[in-house]
């Protein structure tokens, strides 16, 4: 009966488990991100950062394929840190923030 009475308490507590597993691993976009981690120094492009919405700006930057701008979120560039002090930023999370960057700096 015992055993019975345990096994009952322990599905209820692995759905929970689950959920907030699955919460935890849910994707960021890339607006997500840029507000979190890189607006701090994007808004008002604190040490050469390239303003978010800022066509000058990102001029530079526009021969640079995907690849080589996350080369340069990943590993930091000049004073911004490896990923923009977003120690938890999955690959794709970047690369989600950079398209949003981009995206924002054409329209």
């Amino acid at each position: 009966m015992r055993t019975r009475f345990l096994s009952h308490l322990a599905w209820p507590l692995i759905a929970i488990s689950f959920a907030f597993t699955n919460n935890a691993l849910a994707e960021r976009s890339g607006e997500q991100v840029v507000n979190t981690f890189c607006v701090a120094c994007h808004i008002s492009g604190v040490a050469g950062a390239p303003r978010i919405g800022n066509k000058a700006d990102w001029q530079p930057r526009e021969n640079k394929d995907l690849t080589e701008l996350l080369a340069s979120v990943t590993n930091g560039l000049n004073a911004m840190p490896a990923k923009g002090l977003c120690a938890n930023c999955t690959e794709q999370e970047l690369e989600n923030a950079v398209r949003y960057m981009q995206e924002k700096a054409s329209q």
